[in-house]
């Protein structure tokens, strides 16, 4: 499929990219893009730090005193919670957030989610994001002018363009990511996808290789 380049350059002559099918042009499955951004909700969880219960300490099961006649309560070892150096009374848990997803599926998901933009016209491709003097004001100006929308989501090639970071720091709207970073979450949670062309070629070069 062809995609109109942009730039911020208004001067700059229109020009096209030959963006893959295979990567751009599926059917999003709703089925498996809730599959996939479980998961990674799921991977972002953290867990507590279990805690020693009764049955986890290392202390003497001896009873240490009389049944009755002693003049305290009847203890069975010095293991309950009630003592210094006893367990934890319903203590928190290890708890398993970390659900396994088939790298086909999380990768098809990735795919899908970058088409569900192309197929809804809200995919953007860049030829560069570099920007006047990393001026916030400039990049206001072009983001208005190409039409990002209330919350974008940028990604460039290896690294993202110094100037363009800069100036995107100020802007709550605009998230900035590189290509490697590109997930299935943030992408459908964008009004619109900006692509530069160095994040198109990356990609597609990470599903082809």
């Amino acid at each position: 499929m062809k995609v109109n380049v942009q730039s911020f350059d208004a001067a700059a002559s229109a020009t096209d990219v030959e963006l893959s099918d295979e990567i751009f042009g599926l059917e999003p499955r709703a089925d498996v893009l809730h599959r996939v951004v479980t998961w990674q909700l799921e991977k972002r969880r953290g867990t507590a730090r279990g805690t020693r219960e009764r049955s986890d300490v290392a202390r003497t099961g001896k009873k240490f005193g009389r049944q009755k006649g002693g003049g305290t309560a009847r203890h069975g070892d010095r293991r309950a919670p009630v003592f210094i150096g006893g367990g934890k009374a319903h203590g928190a848990r290890v708890r398993d957030f970390n659900p396994s997803l088939n790298k086909k599926i999380r990768a098809l998901g990735l795919k899908m989610a970058l088409s569900s933009h192309a197929k809804a016209g809200t995919l953007i491709v860049l030829d560069s994001l570099g920007v006047a003097e990393n001026k916030t004001k400039t990049l206001k100006g072009d983001l208005a002018r190409l039409g990002f929308g209330k919350a974008a989501l940028v990604i460039d090639g290896d690294a993202v363009e110094t100037s363009f970071a800069l100036a995107a720091g100020n802007l709550r709207e605009v998230n900035v990511l590189p290509a490697i970073g590109a997930n299935v979450y943030d992408i459908l949670k964008a009004d619109t996808l900006v692509l530069s062309r160095a994040a198109v070629e990356k990609l597609e070069a990470r599903f082809n290789g």
